[in-house]
C-alpha cells in the first residue's frame, strides 16, 4: 500500500506527460506516413510505407524553409538581446534602489502584464506604416523590445540578492551598472535562462504580429512560412505539412532540453519569492 502511494504521483505525472506529448508524437508520425495512411488512427510508430524522406525533402524544397528558420533566429535573437538590455537595469532599480515612485512604477509593470498584444496592434501598425518600416526585421521586433514580464521576473529574482554584498561593492567603488550586470545578474543566471526560453519560444511561435507587418516571403519567420507552405501545397499534403512543422519545432525542443535545468531552477527561484 505504501509503495502504491509513492508510485501514484509518478503515474499521474507520467499520464499527464504522455497526454501533453501525444500531439508531438502524432505530428512526427504523420510526417513519415504516405497520404493513404494520414488518417489512420493507429499510433503504431512504423507505417506500412515509409514516406519520411519524400515528405521532409518536399518541406525543405517547396518553400525556403532554411530562410524561414534563419529569419526566426534573427528575430528571436534580436528581441531577446534588447529585452535583456532594457529589463535587467529596470528590474535592478525596482528591486534594489530606493527612489520616489518606485512602488507606483512596480504597480504599473504588474498592470501592464494584463494588456494583451492585440490591444496595441493597431497603433503600432499605423506608426510602423507611417515610418515606412513595414516588411522589415525591425517591424517584427520593435513592439517586443521592452518586456514587462522580463522586468517582473528579474525583479522577483533580484530581490533575494543580499544587500550586504551590494553595499560592500559600492564601498569598493563599483558603479551601479557594474553591480547590476557583474554581481546581481550573475547570481540570477537561472532566471536569465528561464526568461530566455520563454522569450525565444514565444517569438519563434508567434504568428499574429508577423502576419500583420510582413508580406515578403523572404522575411517570413517559421509560423508565417508554414502558411506560405500550406498555400503552396493547397493544404492537401498533410505529410509534408507535418514534416515542415517538425522542422520548425525541433529547434525549440532542443533549446528547452539544453536549458531545462536552468529553466526549472529559474522558475523555482522566482516562485518561492
Amino acid at each position: 500500500m505504501a509503495a502504491l502511494r509513492r508510485l501514484a504521483p509518478h503515474l499521474v505525472l507520467a499520464l499527464g506527460a504522455a497526454f501533453m506529448l501525444l500531439p508531438f508524437y502524432w505530428m512526427l508520425l504523420t510526417s513519415i506516413r504516405p497520404p493513404a495512411e494520414i488518417f489512420n488512427v493507429s499510433l503504431w510508430p512504423f507505417p506500412d510505407q515509409f514516406d519520411g524522406a519524400e515528405n521532409y525533402s518536399r518541406a525543405a524544397s517547396q518553400v525556403p524553409m532554411a530562410r524561414f528558420m534563419l529569419n526566426g533566429a534573427i528575430v528571436c535573437g534580436g528581441i531577446l538581446i534588447v529585452q535583456i538590455l532594457t529589463a535587467v537595469p529596470a528590474a535592478y532599480a525596482l528591486a534594489k534602489l530606493r527612489f520616489p515612485g518606485r512602488r507606483l512604477l512596480l504597480g504599473l509593470v504588474i498592470a501592464a502584464l494584463c494588456v494583451p498584444m492585440q490591444a496595441l496592434a493597431l497603433p503600432l501598425f499605423v506608426g510602423l506604416a507611417w515610418t515606412k518600416m513595414l516588411n522589415t526585421y525591425v517591424a517584427m521586433m520593435l513592439p517586443f523590445f521592452l518586456s514587462v514580464f522580463a522586468i517582473f521576473l528579474f525583479h522577483q529574482s533580484f530581490r533575494s540578492y543580499p544587500d550586504e554584498i551590494i553595499e560592500a561593492a559600492r564601498m569598493d567603488g563599483f558603479s551601479e551598472m557594474e553591480i547590476c550586470w557583474g554581481l546581481v545578474l550573475r547570481g540570477s543566471l537561472p532566471s536569465l535562462a528561464a526568461f530566455s526560453v520563454f522569450s525565444v519560444v514565444a517569438h519563434w511561435n508567434d504568428l499574429y504580429w508577423p502576419m500583420i507587418v510582413v508580406t515578403d516571403v523572404n522575411l517570413a519567420p517559421p509560423p508565417l512560412g508554414m502558411l506560405f507552405f500550406a498555400d503552396a501545397e493547397t493544404g492537401a499534403n498533410y505529410g509534408a505539412l507535418m514534416a515542415g512543422a517538425t522542422l520548425i519545432t525541433a529547434p525549440m525542443v532542443l533549446c528547452f532540453l539544453l536549458a531545462r535545468r536552468h529553466f526549472i531552477a529559474g522558475i523555482t527561484m522566482t516562485g518561492v519569492k
